[in-house]
């Protein structure tokens, strides 16, 4: 019945729920998102980040607003950076550094991101190991950047 309701309330747009190996689809708003354009991290040392995010993950660093404001370019996405303390508004109602979680999809074999991580001394938490990637199974390894968020980085399997 709970399937059926749902269904009738929202058979116009679609959300995804995961339920097991059940997967439901219905509206959760008038309007669909296309992709991720940015986020933000907090970080304790705009320099050590980007060191990091341009040597070890091979982004690039641009500025804008007048050269008031550092970001992270990679594919068609960026992270906009914010020194702990000194954060932009509007921002998140508590940033801290070293809060976030996140993967990144590379067309590089993991034996070779592995290969640069080992170059660039950054140590591998774990993997390669098999998880669930957004639109099929990934292959990823984990490291911390210098404000200890988790960064994973993977193959799509």
């Amino acid at each position: 019945m709970y399937r059926l309701l749902h269904t009738a309330l929202f058979s116009a747009n679609r959300m995804t729920w995961c339920t097991g190996s059940l997967v439901v689809r219905a509206m959760a708003t008038g309007f669909k998102l296309d992709r991720l354009d940015h986020f933000v991290i907090t970080v304790k040392n705009i320099d050590k980040t980007i060191q990091f995010y341009t040597k070890a993950l091979g982004m690039e660093l641009i500025t804008f607003k007048n050269d008031t404001r550092k970001a992270l370019t990679f594919g068609d996405q960026k992270i906009n950076l914010h020194e702990f303390g000194k954060e932009f508004e509007p921002k998140a109602s508590e940033p801290m550094p070293g809060s976030a979680d996140v993967c990144f999809i590379t067309q590089t074999k993991i034996v070779d991101v592995i290969k640069h991580l080992e170059i660039c001394q950054v140590p591998i938490l774990e993997g390669p190991v098999e998880r669930t990637g957004a639109q099929r199974p990934i292959l990823s390894v984990y490291v911390r950047d210098p404000d200890d968020n988790l960064i994973e980085i993977s193959n799509y399997l």
